[in-house]
């Protein structure tokens, strides 16, 4: 009975070991239906104040050096919560080495950023604003930015009534806000659950390549097409000449040049793509995967050449576009003075 018990822990223990080397875990049964619950810490459980204070900051360009530049400058709604581009654009118009990530589902990843150096979402908010290229706003600067304005006093009275505006609770309230954006119920979605006019024919014959001859759900597993894992695709450069992605944070020969597998859903929306905004469609994707990758060097295990026809190469695009969520209602506030 003790040994049985054991097991769980056991068996938690190797999961999160993997998921920490970007190993993915497959057999794991899940449905591929996401719900809409996104975990919270316990201490920032999200509720109506603190998702309209995030929403406010998140917004507010006041809260960088130059008070030119908030998260949604390279998370914009209109632009899949990313910016567009391959790859960043940061404080004096510096382009930066790595494509901005979606914030879709972000409540969802295990591990943050490209490289999943932050652990946690709130973690992950204070990044930028730190980061001499991009918000460039140091904490202690940041904290008495928002004291400043006297409008954002008691929006953090009522969402954190026992804690001081802090950069601690800057970014629980961001990092609720985040919380809330969330793709789910796509045609993909509603066709898992049985409606079988939600897609069209190619893009079911899609998702059966997805999952099988194509290889794709190795690593692009349900319900948020994300393993939670790093992984070397065999990317050409298009960035950084010296970005070893995961590597950089833990010096295993195999992760050197991994990067996190994002999510795929709202993937229509989210171009360009791959960690250095290399591809610009959905198609150059599917290419990529179809070569097997270029550059074999510490190239994943998973990264094999494929043997798709055009048709099934448009299949699986198909397949991708049935992924975009109800659309996500994000109006600009009006910021407080």
């Amino acid at each position: 009975m003790e040994q049985n018990c054991r097991r769980p822990k056991h068996l938690v223990a190797l999961v999160l070991g993997a998921l920490t080397l970007g190993i993915p875990v497959l057999g794991l049964s899940a449905s591929w239906v996401l719900s809409r619950d996104v975990p919270a810490p316990f201490d920032n459980v999200p509720n109506a104040p603190r998702v309209a204070l995030g929403r406010l900051l998140f917004f507010d360009t006041r809260l960088s050096a130059k008070e030119n530049m908030s998260c949604a400058s390279c998370h914009n709604p209109a632009l899949g919560w990313s910016d567009g581009l391959e790859r960043a654009v940061g404080f004096n118009m510096k382009q930066l080495g790595r494509a901005t990530p979606t914030i879709v589902n972000v409540g969802l990843n295990k591990l943050q950023m490209w490289d999943g150096r932050h652990a946690t979402l709130e973690d992950q908010v204070l990044g930028p604003f730190l980061s001499p290229d991009e918000q460039n706003l140091p904490l202690e600067q940041l904290e008495k930015r928002v004291r400043s304005i006297p409008g954002y006093q008691p929006l953090f009275e009522q969402a954190y009534p026992t804690e001081k505006v802090t950069a601690a609770t800057i970014a629980k309230a961001i990092a609720s806000f985040e919380r809330t954006v969330v793709s789910a119920d796509s045609p993909f979605d509603r066709w898992q659950q049985g409606d079988e006019t939600a897609v069209s024919e190619s893009a079911k014959e899609g998702f059966a390549l997805f999952s099988g001859k194509a290889r794709c759900s190795l690593c692009h597993q349900p319900p948020n097409f994300t393993d939670n894992g790093f992984h070397n695709i065999g990317l050409r450069n298009n960035g950084e000449p010296d970005d070893v992605g995961r590597y950089a944070h833990f010096k295993i020969a195999i992760l050197k040049g991994a990067f996190k597998t994002p999510t795929l859903r709202d993937v229509a929306l989210t171009a360009p793509y791959m960690h250095n905004g290399m591809y610009h469609t959905l198609e150059e994707v599917v290419e990529h995967y179809v070569r097997g990758g270029d550059d074999r060097d510490n190239l994943s295990p998973n990264i094999l050449p494929l043997d798709l026809s055009a048709s099934e190469r448009g299949d699986l695009v198909a397949f991708m576009n049935t992924l975009t969520g109800a659309r996500i209602a994000v109006e600009v506030p009006q910021l407080p003075h």
